[in-house]
Parts: structure tokens; C-alpha cells; sequence
């Protein structure tokens, strides 16, 4: 049985204890507010760690003295005055942004001993400056108040803590401003663009609200419909490009399972019922992860074995990432960012991932904010690496066909086209319409900019600033 809440006497320890440790941590350098959000505040560090050639802010969005979401900022390496702004957010849901910034696309990643830091020349902000965000609370270093269990209301205080952080820091709210994120964020990002292109043209709602210059939103290897992307896990393990991961028996048994799992999604979908969404992940989990368990194979990137003996899968397939644990709480690290010396962080929160199963929002489609999006002139970038088998690119490109929006007919007429980096490099195929592109990424698993660091670089840099691939 999985428990999805602390005890009363563990909840009350925990937040009491955490609290103490906020109100004990360093001094902050500011405190920002905004009149319009009166419950919401940031408090602002300036750190000199991970890419010491650049300026850092760091802290923490305060909602009502009760949620603490942790947030890591970095200027561009190239050109701060006209350079980008781009939020990234890691997925799960309850997996740190930290994530995305020491182990894929950040300044900098750790060390083999877990007690330093090494500059990555491929980051993102060679050419942007990056925003890294922990939410919901309890992911990584964001703790506190009440344990949020939908994308909606975890949207809502991203808002909120943009316009605090562009009221101070005007000059990068002049700037073009993109979200992106990767798995899970393919239900955060569409519902925190949705808020951010309502507000700016519904002004009279919220007042003295800057107004955001969302470009677009960035999806790598994400779940935005898993009614259509689920359907595809047979093919990804039997009969993808890299050839079948699994033998001809238990392929046949996956085949058979997954149209039972189809009939789950269907019925999460229509009633919306926490124990009938909750069997959906149970279902895939069992009867489409599991095989690759047994097999000893990652099931984030089909290329590469697995031992899953080890208690944490993340780790189990990637030990690397025990180095991000060790070095985020380390007692300097931690003072150097805001946090307190006794705050153990974790870089997946379990909790926070049935939470919002059971709240059905695990198990649902953003569709309807990614057509609002493009309807209004805000361009999506959908990109997979094709090793991936959890998200895998075969769903992702077919719901791209099969996603409604007015340019549908256009998108599916489009033809798929090479992609071929400043380098010369063969490193994938797309597909565009007005607005909308596939990528799929050759030799890639989930974490793309991991796995592919300089065509990673190639594709975001040609994005944000409007290039063809």
C-alpha cells in the first residue's frame, strides 16, 4: 500500500521544523513584493556558485508564509540586455528542476565525488538567461503549506512569482521569454503558458501586472495526452529503430495488455474518478514498465541496461544522480543558495506523484491549452529523443497529428524534413506548420540535452531565436 500523506505527528514535525529553518537560514540580500499578489513575496540571494562568470539570484517565492518554492536564476553568457529569458521546469511531477539544471542543460553539472562543480560548455544559457524552478512544493528545495495535486494551481503561483521577479527586474521582462521542461512538463507548461497569455490580455483582472513576452513553450519527450501516447508502447519496445527490446512472448503479452490500458485512460478520462485514474499508472507501471525491469533495461533510454536491484530507479539507471543528492546538501552549497544547513533535499518527491494521480490530473490531456496557445501566435516545439520508451517519440508524433487546432490539415501535409546541425551533423527529422514543430531527436533517450548536448544547444538556440532548423 502506498501512503500519499505523512502522519498527523510526522506533517506537524515536518512543517514546524522547516519553518524554524526557514526563519534561521542566511540573510537575504532583498525582499521583493507586488500589490497585486499581496499573499506572494521573494526572497532573493545572490549566489557565486556552478558558472561564477555570471549573475545568479536564488530564493525563494514565500506564498503566505506557508508554500517555500526554491528558484535558481542565471544570467546569459552572451548578451543579458537582449539574450532570451527562458524558465525550465523538470517534470514527475515532484522531480527537482535541479535536475534539468546539473545533469542536462545548466551552467554546470557535479563532479564524480559529489563535492564540486564542472562548467558546461553546452548549456542554455550560453546564449539565455535561465530560470530553474522547484514546484509544486515539496520538490527539491520547496517545502511547506498544503500539498498541491494539480497543474492548475501549481500554475497559478508561477504567475504570480513572474510578475514579483519582472516588477524588480524589468529589464528582462523587455526580453522575449520562453517555457520549457521535459516528461510531466507536458502538462505543467501548457497550463502555465495558458495563464500567462490570459493575464496579458485580460489586464483589468489583475492590476499593474507586467506584461510577459511569451514567445513560446518548449516540450522535450512529454506527456500531453496519454489516451493517444499510450497506445504506442508496443511498438517503441517490439518493433522500434533501434530494433526490439524485448523477446517475441512478451511482446505479444504487451500488445495484449496494453489495449486493456487504453480502456483504463478512457475511463480515467470520462469519470474523472481518483481510484480509476490511479489504475491507470498502476496498470502501466505493471504491465508496460515492469517488463523492462525483468529485462534489466532503462526504459528512459531503450540502448542501455538497468539494475534495478538498487531501491532508487532514477539512480538505478543513471548512478550519476546520486552526486546531484550529495552535492545539494552539501551544508556551503546550501548556504550559499538560502537554505537552511538542516534542510535534506531530494531530487524526486513520490508524494507528490500519486497526489496527482489520485487528483486525476496525472491521467489527462493539454490539449485545449496547447491549441489556445497557438491560436494566439505563441509557437510550440515539441522534440523527443527516439530512445525514450517511457515518453516515447512514436506517441509524441502521433498525437502531434492527431492534436485539433486550426492548422491540423497543414501540420499533417508538412513534410518531414532532415535536421541538420551548424556542425553537419544528421541528428534528426521535423515537421513544421505555423507555429507548431516536431522534432525527433537520432540517439537520444529522455534527457536529451544530456544524451546530446551540442545538437541539444543547435536546436534551442535555432528556437528561441526564430532560425530555421
Amino acid at each position: 500500500m502506498i501512503i500519499l500523506t505523512h502522519s498527523k505527528f510526522e506533517t506537524i514535525f515536518l512543517v514546524l521544523n522547516l519553518l524554524l529553518c526557514h526563519l534561521a537560514s542566511a540573510q537575504w540580500n532583498k525582499i521583493l513584493t507586488h500589490d497585486a499578489f499581496p499573499e506572494h513575496k521573494i526572497k532573493l540571494k545572490e549566489p557565486h556558485l556552478c558558472d561564477k562568470t555570471v549573475q545568479q539570484y536564488s530564493g525563494y517565492l514565500d506564498v503566505n508564509n506557508g508554500k517555500h518554492l526554491f528558484f535558481w536564476f542565471f544570467e546569459s553568457r552572451n548578451n543579458p540586455k537582449e539574450d532570451p529569458v527562458v524558465l525550465w521546469i523538470n517534470g514527475g511531477p515532484g522531480t527537482t528542476s535541479l535536475l534539468g539544471l546539473y545533469f542536462e542543460l545548466g551552467p554546470c553539472s557535479i563532479n564524480s565525488e559529489g563535492n564540486g562543480t564542472i562548467f558546461n560548455p553546452y548549456s542554455w544559457n550560453n546564449n539565455s538567461s535561465m530560470i530553474f524552478l522547484d514546484q509544486p512544493t515539496y520538490t527539491g528545495y520547496s517545502y511547506g503549506g498544503d500539498d498541491v495535486s494539480d497543474t492548475l494551481t501549481a500554475a497559478l503561483d508561477v504567475y504570480a512569482f513572474l510578475q514579483i521577479f519582472f516588477q524588480e527586474f524589468h529589464n528582462y521582462a523587455k526580453l522575449d521569454f520562453h517555457l520549457a521542461g521535459e516528461s510531466f512538463g507536458g502538462q505543467f507548461l501548457p497550463a502555465i503558458a495558458f495563464d500567462i497569455n490570459k493575464y496579458n490580455h485580460n489586464h483589468d483582472s489583475i492590476r499593474n501586472i507586467v506584461h510577459i513576452n511569451l514567445e513560446s513553450i518548449l516540450i522535450g519527450n512529454g506527456m500531453m495526452n496519454p489516451l493517444v501516447q499510450f497506445k504506442y508502447f508496443p511498438d517503441m519496445a517490439c518493433n522500434s529503430s533501434y530494433g526490439p527490446v524485448l523477446n517475441h512472448s512478451t511482446c505479444n503479452q504487451l500488445r495484449k495488455d496494453c489495449k486493456k490500458l487504453i480502456k483504463l485512460v478512457k475511463k480515467c478520462y470520462d469519470l474523472k474518478n481518483a481510484i480509476d485514474c490511479m489504475n491507470v499508472i498502476y496498470y502501466r507501471d505493471d504491465k508496460m514498465y515492469q517488463p523492462y525491469r525483468i529485462a534489466g533495461k532503462n526504459f528512459r533510454d531503450i540502448r542501455k541496461p538497468c539494475n534495478y536491484t538498487y531501491s532508487n530507479e532514477s539512480i538505478a539507471c543513471y548512478p550519476e544522480l546520486k552526486n546531484i543528492k550529495k552535492y545539494s546538501n552539501r551544508e556551503d552549497v546550501k548556504t550559499e543558495l538560502g537554505i537552511n544547513s538542516s534542510f535534506v533535499f531530494h531530487a524526486k518527491n513520490l508524494t507528490i506523484y500519486y497526489n496527482f494521480g489520485y487528483s486525476g490530473s496525472w491521467i489527462s490531456p493539454s490539449d485545449i491549452y496547447i491549441s489556445s496557445l497557438l491560436e494566439s501566435n505563441i509557437r510550440v516545439l515539441i522534440y523527443a529523443g527516439d530512445a525514450d520508451y517511457g515518453c516515447n517519440w512514436l506517441g509524441i508524433d502521433a498525437w502531434t497529428k492527431v492534436f485539433h487546432w486550426s492548422g491540423t490539415e497543414g501540420f499533417n501535409k508538412a513534410n518531414i524534413t532532415p535536421w541538420i546541425t551548424a556542425s553537419g551533423n544528421y541528428s534528426g527529422e521535423f515537421r513544421t506548420f505555423k507555429g507548431f514543430t516536431f522534432l525527433r531527436i537520432f540517439e537520444s533517450g529522455h534527457f536529451v540535452p544530456h544524451d546530446q548536448p551540442v545538437s541539444s544547444l543547435d536546436f534551442f538556440n535555432r528556437w528561441i531565436f526564430k532560425k530555421d532548423f
